[in-house]
C-alpha cells in the first residue's frame, strides 16, 4: 500500500469455499471472537513469529495507526454477536 493512502483499513479479497468460511464463522462464534479477529490476530502472530525486521517493523507501524484510529474513535467498536 503507498504510503499516503487515505484508506488504511485493507478489505482483502481471497477465495475460501463457503462451507469452509461458515464453520470458521461459528466455530469462532463459539470460541467467543469472529472471523475478522482471529485472522487479525493470527496476521499479528504469523507475522511476530516468521517476520523479518522489516516486516516486524510495519507491523509495529501498524498497531501504532490502529492504536492512534482507536483512540480518536473512542476505542475499539463493540461486537456484534453473530458478526
Amino acid at each position: 500500500m503507498a504510503p499516503d493512502d487515505k484508506d488504511h483499513t485493507y478489505s482483502p479479497k481471497f477465495r475460501i469455499p463457503r462451507r469452509m468460511w461458515e464453520a470458521y464463522g461459528t466455530a469462532t462464534a463459539r470460541h467467543g471472537t469472529d472471523r475478522s479477529a482471529d485472522l487479525v490476530d493470527h496476521v499479528r502472530a504469523f507475522i511476530a513469529d516468521h517476520g523479518n525486521a522489516h516486516e516486524r517493523a510495519e507491523l509495529a507501524a501498524a498497531e501504532q495507526e490502529l492504536a492512534e484510529r482507536r483512540a480518536r474513535k473512542g476505542g475499539r467498536p463493540k461486537k456484534e454477536p453473530g458478526t
